[in-house]
């Protein structure tokens, strides 16, 4: 277990991270998790006293990372931009799974089941995890639908996302 503290930010205009509250992972530390490693991974451990695994390291440049913190995150730590956070983190080699229901929707379009299996690990977990994330199972299916026709037109997460709020 690795353990640091680190000082929560706030990205300004930051292109598809515009908004982004996270902790920076510096390169010294993140080293000592992954040694070598310039590309996203997983972590578990603990932030300040909640549990968590499977959170993204995602690359900055430089070799340094950073922890994306969503909102139910920050709820949960009490914790906004500005504060101080307690991490101690290791990798997490568990494996992410796919969303089941997504991949047999998929299997039913073949183009956008091609165009799925081209995108990056992470990517696809991008889709799956938003899936996820639905509270009822009719937003669970709507979901799914939207994936797969975002999908089978080619476009990746954000472009989904960025044609829903058009």
């Amino acid at each position: 277990m690795v353990r640091f503290t680190a000082l929560i930010e706030k990205f300004g205009q930051m292109g598809e991270k515009t908004g982004w509250t996270y902790v920076k992972v510096p390169a010294a530390i993140a080293v000592k998790l992954k040694p070598g490693c310039r590309k996203s991974f997983r972590v578990r451990g603990k932030m300040d006293d909640h549990e968590i695994s499977g959170m993204a390291m995602i690359p900055m440049g430089e070799g340094d990372f950073i922890l994306a913190l969503k909102t139910e995150l920050r709820r949960k730590l009490s914790k906004r931009a500005g504060d101080m956070l307690k991490l101690a983190l290791e990798e997490d080699k568990v494996p992410y799974e796919l969303n089941p229901d997504l991949l047999l929707c998929l299997k039913d379009e073949p183009d956008a089941f091609a165009y799925f299996n081209t995108l990056a690990s992470s990517h696809k977990v991008y889709f799956s995890k938003w899936i996820d994330s639905a509270k009822t199972e009719e937003t669970k299916a709507s979901r799914i639908a939207e994936a797969v026709i975002a999908l089978s037109k080619g476009w990746g997460y954000p472009e989904m996302l960025r044609a829903r709020k058009a």
